[in-house]
């Protein structure tokens, strides 16, 4: 299952996309945990130390060893070059799954604390005033677009803060968005504006609650965003202690708060896959940044890409696997 944590700046979304993610690994479930936020801290939310954080390799610096490897033999897909960050996969091309071995996770891929975690990588300095951050996260869009997941398997993934993460098709990559959500008139906002888009791609968003004190804080919660409430997590003194550099294992959570990380995967297990319709939303997103921009780029109808009979078949890894 893909699940992706979103929410304003400062909501502690990046806290409890590392808590999901280490509550998950905990329990013996294969997970993938990727950073696709262009303030890069979900290293440090699993642990990682800053010296670590800056030797984790960055998915934006191999995207044209991503694009070859996962365009493999599709005819539809001249070369490497010609891919985009929304190029979908078609006959020929190679899928990954969460944790089945492959070149890219062996290049791209790090254990941090028992955690398996890829990072898109910083912005930087060369960047300024001639990129765009959307272009590094497209590594993970690709990623995403290409992966067959399965049963009781998990990509987590921090998204950028805000209704940045609207910026591609990223956002329908999800089986579930949970949407952080502090007990403010501020964050409440940022779900108003994140629901109002994603709602119409039949996106499945539930809130967490953050930060929460009291029971004040719950009820003005559900008062704002209604069933979408699902679960808080109130002031902890073990995300405390990790903010101040003192790294606990997740069995020492507060266990009401671990109930919480319990119900979450719950939830995202009980959510249907649904592979036509994320190969129609892949489509799609595909066409509109064919038309916008990407055709020109290279030179030739991107459109031509999109291999109409395609559906991911889990199964299909295997075949990928020996390719």
């Amino acid at each position: 299952m893909k699940v992706a944590f979103v929410g304003k700046g400062g909501s502690g979304k990046t806290t409890l996309a590392g808590l999901f993610a280490r509550h998950l690994a905990a329990a013996g479930a294969p997970v993938l945990a990727l950073d696709a936020d262009i303030n890069q801290h979900l290293a440090a939310a699993l642990g990682a130390t800053d010296d670590e954080a800056v030797l984790l390799p960055a998915l934006g610096d191999h995207l044209g060893e991503i694009k070859e490897y996962l365009r493999g033999d599709n005819p539809r897909i001249e070369s490497a070059a010609a891919m985009v960050k929304t190029t979908p996969p078609g006959r020929g091309s190679r899928l990954i799954g969460v944790d089945r071995p492959n070149p890219l996770y062996d290049t791209l891929v790090r254990d941090v604390n028992g955690v398996r975690l890829a990072v898109t990588g910083p912005f930087a300095s060369e960047d300024l005033g001639v990129a765009c951050y959307h272009s590094k996260v497209g590594a993970v869009e690709l990623l995403l677009n290409h992966m067959a997941d399965g049963p009781g398997e998990y990509a987590v993934v921090d998204m950028t803060a805000g209704a940045d993460s609207f910026a591609s098709g990223l956002f329908t990559r999800f089986d579930l968005t949970f949407l952080v959500c502090e007990p403010t008139v501020r964050s409440v906002g940022v779900y108003r504006q994140y629901t109002g888009y994603a709602r119409d791609f039949g996106v499945r968003v539930k809130v967490i609650g953050n930060k929460v004190d009291d029971a004040s804080d719950v009820e003005f919660l559900r008062a704002e965003v209604g069933d979408d409430l699902v679960g808080w997590i109130g002031r902890s003194a073990f995300v405390k202690a990790a903010e101040r550099g003192r790294f606990q294992p997740i069995d020492v959570l507060e266990p009401e708060n671990r109930a919480v990380l319990a119900d979450m995967r719950t939830r995202v297990d009980a959510c249907g896959k649904d592979w036509a319709t994320y190969a129609r939303q892949a489509a799609e997103f595909h066409r509109r940044n064919a038309a916008a921009w990407a055709s020109d780029r290279v030179g030739a109808d991107l459109t031509e890409q999109i291999d109409p009979d395609f559906i991911i078949n889990p199964a299909g890894i295997d075949v990928a696997l020996r390719s």
